[in-house]
């Protein structure tokens, strides 16, 4: 695999400011003496399909995972300040990120961070603590202190070592801001909290059964709320839940397979890490780590169930995360063990997936974020 120029020609880049490109930010993670330095930030053509202009933009230990402020003036990170585990806040200035505040989690390190839909709270998942933290924000998006964090509860034991314990994965909003969702690898179920996001509270509210032995890693709503779809980890599966939005609850009405067995029989390791609904509801694409591939899933119109038609080789290394540009006409996937983004075209009639051959370098990326 033959990587593009890892950091473009500035001025050039800046001669071709055109009104189609996008931002996108990579978080990534950064061992010591490794390539990465922190956030980096890159400039994406949905025309042509093209990212370029690579470039570091805030220097930042471990800053995996990444979130925007509904303004898009703001940029939330979770990483260590000074060997400190802290959310940290970024004024988006171009290309570059002027760190604005930040909160020590103080409750070890964070897999996850997202904002509330109206912009009042910022949210984190610790994985080793098994906790889920609220952190309230003012008008401008500055964070202010934490003023939540809820404990989740014992670990099914089910698979052992990995389910233990309690490990919050992800977290994020319900369409409506009222309820929060944290799947929870070592519980086998999507925790949910209440919101209230003026005085930054959670309270619990119930939980979305998953597999037993699953590892619920990642999850996202369907674009009309109707639906939730649950990636898990351990058991490299989809659960589809058909979701009440009154209730604030979740029922499981399928649960399909991102690989077959025969191909996960055929390497030594593998687990799912991101996923994905596509802007129009068809289609579903969830990450593939030691396959090393993203397999597709055609919705149902009718009972918004999944039937996998591709799985697509990642022409990278261990992609702990992926995402689709604004237009949905493109996929851009992060190969961590590869410094890589790939890029591949979305087939706007099947949602299948077409690698276009342009590899990128970003230096351990495991964040893709537009």
């Amino acid at each position: 695999m033959t990587l593009a120029s890892p950091f473009e020609d500035s001025s050039a880049e800046a001669q071709q400011n055109s009104a189609s490109m996008v931002d996108v930010w990579f978080g990534t993670s950064t061992p010591r003496n490794g390539l990465s330095k922190g956030i980096y930030h890159g400039r994406f053509d949905p025309q042509t399909g093209q990212l370029k202009g690579i470039s570091l933009a805030a220097e930042l230990s471990s800053p995996g995972f990444l979130a925007k402020h509904p303004s898009g003036k703001m940029l939330y990170a979770v990483g260590s300040e000074n060997g400190t585990a802290s959310v940290v806040a970024y004024r988006i200035e171009g290309a570059k990120l002027t760190k604005d505040s930040s909160v020590p989690i103080g409750d070890g390190g964070s897999a996850h961070v997202a904002v509330s839909r109206d912009g009042k709270v910022v949210l984190t998942a610790q994985y080793g603590a098994g906790s889920t933290a609220c952190f309230q924000l003012d008008e401008n998006g500055s964070l202010l202190q934490r003023s939540d964090l809820q404990k989740q509860g014992p670990g099914s034991g089910v698979v052992g070592r990995r389910q233990d314990s309690s490990h919050a994965h992800w977290c994020g909003t319900s369409p409506d801001n009222r309820f929060v969702f944290v799947p929870d690898l070592g519980m086998d179920k999507v925790v949910i909290y209440r919101l209230e996001s003026d005085n930054g509270k959670l309270t619990p509210h119930g939980f979305g059964n998953c597999p037993a032995g699953g590892g619920p890693r990642h999850m996202k709503f369907s674009p009309d709320g109707s639906k939730i779809y649950v990636l898990n980890e351990l058991a490299l599966s989809i659960t589809t839940f058909d979701y009440d939005a009154k209730a604030g609850t979740m029922t499981p009405i399928q649960t399909v397979q991102t690989l077959d067995d025969e191909t996960k029989a055929g390497e030594v390791f593998n687990s799912a890490s991101e996923i994905r609904v596509h802007p129009s509801g068809n289609y579903v694409y969830s990450a593939n780590r030691g396959n090393d591939s993203i397999s597709v899933f055609r919705v149902s119109k009718d009972t918004g169930k999944l039937t996998r038609i591709q799985v697509q080789a990642l022409h990278g290394a261990w992609p702990r995360n992926f995402n689709l540009d604004p237009s949905g006409h493109w996929l851009l996937a992060a190969g961590k063990k590869t410094n890589s983004v790939t890029i591949f075209q979305i087939n706007p009639d099947t949602g299948m997936l077409q690698y276009t051959g342009n590899p990128v370098f970003v230096p351990q990326s495991i964040c893709v974020l537009f």
